[in-house]
């Protein structure tokens, strides 16, 4: 099962910076004394062919405003509040309401076709994530492609019957392929606790769901993997080639571990910080511009250690330090935003260090068995 991250086409109304912003949003729709007219005029709400603004407030009558409000990744490193309602959004897909929203889940992102040169269009969640978190032109939409599956009626990861029932969403041929290359029995309960509310189960006697993620993860992050496939990545989602190498799978998983963690924002690693940000002053955004090692966000104020290459690495269509920056472009960052930032430096640098790390750990290409 693979799906569209979701799309709103009013991401202006139905994503926002912050939870205040979004619940003055919700309770708008909910309020009788604004017409329909005012609220089109507040916030540049337009009818289309899926979303009338009339019949969304209607079903806003019926909903409770807590259950519309969820963290969504908007674009990489960058989780926003979302209205995540047919009430704000054309399409908020089914699949992810139902597998990921509150459950414990990763989704691979992934383009079908790149419109730019090189492969960098992959990248991860733990939550419901946008149509474009890998790019914004049309033709390099992300899909997200989900570890696991759960039944309908299940309410979220806190549910022990949920976790009981989710399954992986592989292919029954395809976990007997790898299981026959690695010689290894399929463990589908087992996993690497990259969840944030679970403990690691470490099994090399076995393999399961999460060593798989993470060594894709890994593998699609290979330097000469984007290099060797390249003309095959330009029109066609990445294929993963199996290793009948147990150790060098286990070896890839355990770096694709680490790119997860870094990604998801989880690893400690996160809190060395490698910038600082010494000036007192507004905090707002007003210039972005990178100059000998600072990148300056106002003419007073910058960000000090910031090193070129992590200042141009790109993931997908973004060059990522920039673009979080630049899309707050007018607004005061906070302090936790001041934080936030300087965590993706350091997950940024360490992605460099173990695409590295990844390449060498591969003693040659095709792997055994591609």
């Amino acid at each position: 099962m693979n799906v569209l991250g979701f799309q709103t086409h009013r991401d202006h109304f139905a994503v926002a910076f912050t939870r205040g912003e979004m619940e003055a949003r919700v309770r708008d729709m909910r309020n009788p004394a604004l017409s329909d007219e005012q609220l089109r005029a507040k916030y540049g709400l337009r009818d289309n062919r899926d979303w009338r603004l009339a019949e969304a407030r209607k079903k806003a009558a019926r909903t409770r405003p807590e259950d519309v409000f969820l963290d969504c990744l908007y674009r990489p490193f960058d989780v926003r509040p979302c209205y995540f309602s047919y009430e704000a959004m054309d399409y908020p897909r089914r699949e992810l309401m139902d597998h990921v929203a509150g459950k414990a889940n990763l989704c691979l992102l992934a383009s079908r076709q790149q419109g730019t040169v090189g492969f960098r269009h992959v990248f991860l969640s733990d939550s419901p994530a946008n149509d474009c978190v890998v790019s914004n032109r049309s033709r390099e939409a992300n899909q997200c492609f989900m570890l696991y599956q759960y039944p309908s009626n299940t309410k979220g990861q806190g549910d022990l019957l949920a976790a009981r029932e989710k399954r992986p969403n592989l292919a029954d041929g395809f976990v007997e392929a790898v299981s026959e290359r690695l010689g290894l029995a399929f463990d589908a309960a087992a996993h690497r606790g990259l969840h944030r509310n679970s403990a690691p189960e470490p099994n090399e006697s076995t393999w399961n769901p999460e060593d798989l993620f993470c060594y894709a993860y890994a593998v699609f992050h290979a330097p000469a993997y984007r290099q060797r496939y390249a003309e095959f990545l330009k029109v066609d989602f990445p294929r993963l080639p199996l290793t009948s190498d147990r150790e060098l799978f286990f070896r890839l998983a355990d770096l694709g571990e680490e790119l997860v963690r870094l990604h998801l924002m989880h690893s400690p690693k996160l809190d060395d910080f490698l910038t600082r940000f010494p000036q007192a002053g507004t905090n707002i955004v007003e210039r972005v511009r990178y100059q000998d090692g600072c990148v300056w966000i106002n003419s007073a104020q910058c960000f000090e250690g910031v090193e070129e290459a992590d200042w141009n690495f790109h993931i997908g269509g973004y060059q990522v330090l920039a673009k979080w920056l630049k899309d707050r472009k007018g607004r005061t960052l906070s302090f936790d935003d001041i934080e936030h930032w300087q965590k993706i430096v350091v997950a940024i640098h360490e992605t460099r260090r173990l695409m590295a790390d990844i390449d060498a750990a591969i003693p040659a290409w095709p792997l055994a068995s591609d």
